[in-house]
């Protein structure tokens, strides 16, 4: 199950709040930290095959579903998921934004904000952590009613991707949703 829109991801310019840190949304540089120091990628641009890791702050951050969204695309970019070749690999990058929007979404609405997002990405697998300090346990609504407002997030991570949990540290308040999708082609 994958989501569609007549346009790629990236075709219709930045969403509003100028995640990639740059004015008008503009792409930094492969490997550069945008304006203010936001977004820092741990790894050399890598394309997945090479593997790569990139890491957001979401400290005193607002709108930061388009923030997360926008970074997320960024790393979709450098590591060669975009511009798309193909439908499927359109399918995949839209299917990680999608996700990378409901994780954050649920953070803001029952963890009180995110705090960070980070994406790795190997040869078969992008996974997706998003770090908050709520204590709730996220779970897709059962049953899920698909015609009700609300309640979708989770039953679309769930569908969506090849595998979903929550991590927990002793003593550290707070938790980590990860969610892992398989690489196109």
């Amino acid at each position: 199950m994958s989501t569609t829109r007549p346009y790629s991801p990236g075709d219709r310019g930045s969403e509003a709040g100028g995640a990639s840190g740059t004015p008008g949304g503009a792409v930094p540089a492969a490997g550069g930290v945008p304006e203010g120091g936001v977004a820092t990628p741990t790894a050399p641009s890598a394309s997945p095959a090479g593997g790569g890791v990139r890491r957001l702050s979401f400290d005193d951050q607002s709108g930061v579903v388009p923030l997360a969204r926008d970074f997320t695309r960024q790393a979709l970019y450098e590591w060669g998921w975009l511009p798309a070749a193909g439908a499927d690999q359109r399918a995949a990058a839209e299917d990680v934004l999608l996700v990378v929007s409901e994780l954050v979404t649920n953070a803001c609405l029952h963890a009180e904000g995110p705090d960070h997002l980070a994406i790795m990405c190997d040869r078969k697998v992008i996974r997706l952590e998003v770090t908050d300090r709520g204590t709730g346990q996220p779970a897709p609504r059962t049953p899920h009613q698909a015609g009700r407002p609300g309640g979708h997030g989770m039953f679309i991570v769930q569908r969506l991707c090849l595998d979903w949990g929550v991590v927990r540290t002793p003593d550290v308040p707070g938790k980590t949703v990860w969610a892992e999708l398989g690489t196109p082609g």
